[in-house]
């Protein structure tokens, strides 16, 4: 594959309507919960992005068939024969790990190789493997893959998550909805998607409740009576917080659709702290701002605290806000690496252990600058069109891995912005 690169001219324009994707942590899910419906299920509103290829790599490689038709995934899991998945794919995205419950759920044994993904954080399985152990599932680790079996069947348990991990919460959910009898799940994590993960669950003919508050509650059923159904992924906050962002910086008005505002609640609530205006309505948020922007402290929490996602992006917000801002990282230790890279554009961050301390300045410089992850790559582009001057954004895979066409609805909202193969981009 050519390597290409972003280019921003620095025009500190972004205003108009965006339409906002369906969530890439959502639809990654569903698509492994596919596997429990035993034939053709339907996702709709499925975002065009790498992560969702390579997911339908994993399920093909278990046997399904998989079939895209624009935003829809048609996913037969009919002829799924296999309960292993190949290191190749699950070396390139961590969230492969998600089909280790529900191939538990219907083979009763998994061979997973161990995950990987964006280098953000250690993100230790131990917790999916703790609570997948309360419901009777045995676990060996052989040359880097982790093998799950049940020798004495599956059978409900009350699990107390010891940090509200979401790949945990879904991987236990998707298990223990064939497991015998009832199944709690306290300290659960309460992020949207889980609520969505349910919702597609129950309609398959699972029987969960409680999902999107702290206690889920599950009644197991036979594998015999869970059957394939249609679901539409729910709209992508982060997507949504990333573009309000950026009608904050510029000043907008930039309206989001396609997005429960609920969703977002915590990041309006420091948007407009830091003096923006935020309306919202049953599935749109506008923002905008006429003032400069105000210092902020943020400490990123799982939900419905501010998510760790929209964290670098409202790190370029503080660094162009009047005053000090802090910023306290406490869900991913690595997260900070687009600290550096913000600096090379002119920031004034200052990095303490999980704190940032982030001194506003007047104004940021377009420079060469490369994405160190998915969020963080989605934010320098966004400095690079307050900045002065232009900017080069490389290693686009990382923005590629979460945005759909993320160049081309910057560039409807005004943003003066290409993407060319790297090549070009040094003549």
């Amino acid at each position: 594959m050519n390597q290409e690169v972003i280019i921003v001219r620095g025009n500190n324009t972004l205003a108009g309507d965006v339409a906002v994707s369906g969530a890439k942590n959502s639809a990654l899910k569903l698509m492994a919960a596919a596997i429990l419906g035993q034939g053709t299920t339907v996702l709709h509103n499925v975002p065009l992005i790498s992560d969702i290829e390579i997911m339908s790599e994993v399920l093909e490689r278990l046997g399904a068939t998989v079939v895209r038709e624009g935003h829809t995934l048609r996913i037969d899991t009919a002829n799924v024969n296999s309960f292993e998945t190949p290191y190749e794919l699950v070396s390139k995205m961590r969230a492969s790990i998600s089909v280790l419950g529900p191939l538990i759920g219907r083979f009763g044994q998994a061979h997973v190789a161990m995950p990987g993904g964006c280098q953000i954080g250690a993100r230790k399985i131990d917790m999916h493997l703790v609570g997948l152990e309360a419901l009777g599932v045995e676990f060996e680790v052989d040359h880097g893959v982790l093998q799950a079996t049940t020798p004495h069947g599956m059978h409900g348990a009350h699990v107390y998550l010891e940090f509200p991990s979401v790949g945990a919460t879904e991987n236990m959910l998707m298990a223990a909805v064939t497991a015998e009898g009832h199944t709690a799940i306290e300290n659960a994590a309460c992020e949207p998607e889980i609520e969505d993960l349910a919702n597609m669950l129950n309609a398959m003919g699972a029987k969960v409740s409680g999902a999107g508050t702290s206690l889920i509650e599950i009644e197991g059923v036979p594998l015999s009576s869970l059957h394939p159904c249609e679901h539409t992924t729910v709209g992508d906050r982060i997507e949504a917080g990333t573009f309000l962002v950026g009608g904050a910086l510029t000043g907008g008005p930039l309206t989001v659709r396609g997005i429960d505002p609920a969703f977002l609640r915590m990041a309006i609530m420091k948007l407009r702290a830091m003096g923006c205006d935020v309306e919202t309505g049953d599935d749109w948020v506008r923002v905008s701002r006429t003032e400069p922007l105000s210092s902020v402290d943020i400490q990123t929490l799982p939900h419905p605290g501010f998510p760790t996602d929209l964290q670098a992006q409202f790190m370029l917000l503080a660094a162009l806000a009047d005053d000090v801002s802090v910023i306290t990282e406490n869900v991913f230790e690595n997260r900070f690496m687009f600290a550096a890279e913000l600096m090379r554009m002119g920031a004034d961050v200052t990095l303490d252990d999980h704190h940032a301390i982030v001194r506003g300045v007047d104004q940021l410089e377009g420079a060469p600058v490369s994405s160190t992850d998915l969020r963080a790559g989605a934010a320098l582009v966004l400095a690079g069109i307050v900045a002065d001057g232009e900017t080069q954004v490389h290693h686009l895979e990382h923005i590629d891995r979460g945005y759909e066409d993320y160049v081309g609805k910057l560039a409807s909202l005004g943003a003066d912005i290409r993407r060319v193969p790297a090549a070009d981009a040094a003549r």
